[in-house]
């Protein structure tokens, strides 16, 4: 198993300390890297290169799909998924068109761990 960097981009603190949990619970030795905003978000996507993006949608400043297309553009390969509790129809088709993943809050961890794929220790 290679170690595999997870991004976590959301406003709130609380929600980054719970997906980190089962990030480092589920897949140990994995890097866990947070921003608390778009802005951040990119900057550390910039940066640090990570395999994977749990983008929130609602986030003060630039909105998380907006965060996500500029995102895509910078680093195509990304695995990019937009974590929200707002499911209505145009947040998932905005989402499947720009070919990022969509989950909803509350988070589900066999959601989340699906999304970071096989890559299990």
């Amino acid at each position: 198993m290679s170690v595999k960097t997870v991004l976590l981009v959301d406003d709130s603190r609380v929600a980054r300390m719970m997906t980190r949990r089962v990030v480092e619970t589920k897949r140990p030795g994995w890097v866990v890297l947070e921003a608390g905003s778009g802005e951040e978000g990119l900057a550390v996507l910039v940066e640090a290169r990570p395999d994977y993006v749990v983008l929130d949608v609602n986030m003060p400043g630039i909105g998380g799909i907006e965060t996500a297309r500029r995102m895509r553009a910078v680093s195509p390969d990304v695995r990019v998924t937009l974590l929200t509790a707002n499911i209505q129809d145009p947040v998932r088709h905005q989402a499947e068109d720009m070919g990022v993943g969509f989950l909803t809050k509350p988070l589900h961890e066999d959601e989340l761990l699906a999304f970071l794929g096989d890559d299990a220790p």
